[in-house]
């Protein structure tokens, strides 16, 4: 008994007490109701992530819960890193191939003459200068240039028939001054020696030949069949730098004629 009576004053004494009873602090009564200071509270919007916060909470997930996705930007940020260096080597075979690009050659002038029995009886007491190019073959003078002239010239004509003709400028550079003459006994044969030396592949003569198959070779003048057995044909080229001259006198189109070719090939300052 004695017990509870002890418990039950101290509850009325405890009950009797109120925040103004301790120094330093003191009571305060709101203005507003529980309810007023809870009403701008919307529980919705605090519960709903923004744009933001979704993009920052992905970027901060677990790497172990997705490696395919790590392996791949890691790969991307290694090639990132060696991005300069790839373009750099991409780069460079592009710009030697555009160094290794020949400059555009200028057309050659060319004439006719009327003087063909002239120029037949003065070639046929010159040396090497009356020759016979065989039915199927394709005879080619190479012209090296020098560097005592400015321009390489031609002359040529032909007895009954026609016969093809054109020139291509080779740029490697001249080992040797020499002329010299290669005759090929049929087109294939042109063609295995032109994959080997650089010449351009022998085409159709009527339409003009342009195939090429070395980088060095240039087209001057495609090959045309030329009226040489009714009017001599000339023409000169003016050097565009160091290299050799093609002259091809084709005639592998004639499957029965053999053509009897006079010609002749100088320089010019």
């Amino acid at each position: 008994m004695e017990r509870l009576e002890a418990t039950s004053e101290l509850q009325s004494r405890l009950s009797s007490l109120s925040f103004s009873s301790f120094p330093g602090i003191t009571s305060k009564q709101s203005d507003k109701q529980p309810l007023d200071r809870l009403q701008n509270t919307d529980l919705s919007q605090s519960c709903t992530p923004t744009k933001e916060q979704a993009d920052m909470d992905e970027t901060k997930e677990d790497p172990e819960q997705h490696p395919e996705g790590n392996v791949a930007a890691s790969e991307e940020l290694a090639q990132g890193d060696g991005g300069e260096e790839n373009s750099g080597a991409a780069s460079s075979p592009l710009s030697a191939e555009m160094k290794a690009q020949t400059p555009p050659l200028a057309p050659p002038t060319t004439w006719t003459s009327a003087s063909l029995k002239e120029l037949k009886a003065k070639l046929r007491t010159e040396d090497d200068c009356m020759v016979t190019v065989y039915r199927g073959d394709i005879m080619t003078v190479h012209v090296p240039t020098v560097p005592e002239a400015k321009k390489v010239c031609w002359e040529f004509a032909t007895d009954s028939y026609d016969i093809g003709f054109g020139i291509y400028f080779d740029w490697t550079p001249v080992t040797s001054r020499a002329i010299t003459v290669h005759i090929s006994e049929s087109s294939d044969d042109e063609d295995e020696e032109e994959e080997l030396e650089g010449p351009v592949g022998n085409g159709d003569v009527e339409k003009g030949s342009k195939t090429q198959t070395n980088s060095n070779l240039a087209e001057i003048l495609p090959v045309y069949r030329q009226d040489s057995h009714m009017s001599v044909q000339g023409g000169s080229h003016d050097f565009p730098g160091e290299g050799t001259y093609l002259l091809k006198f084709d005639n592998s189109y004639s499957l029965w004629r053999n053509k009897t070719l006079y010609y002749r090939v100088y320089y010019s300052a």
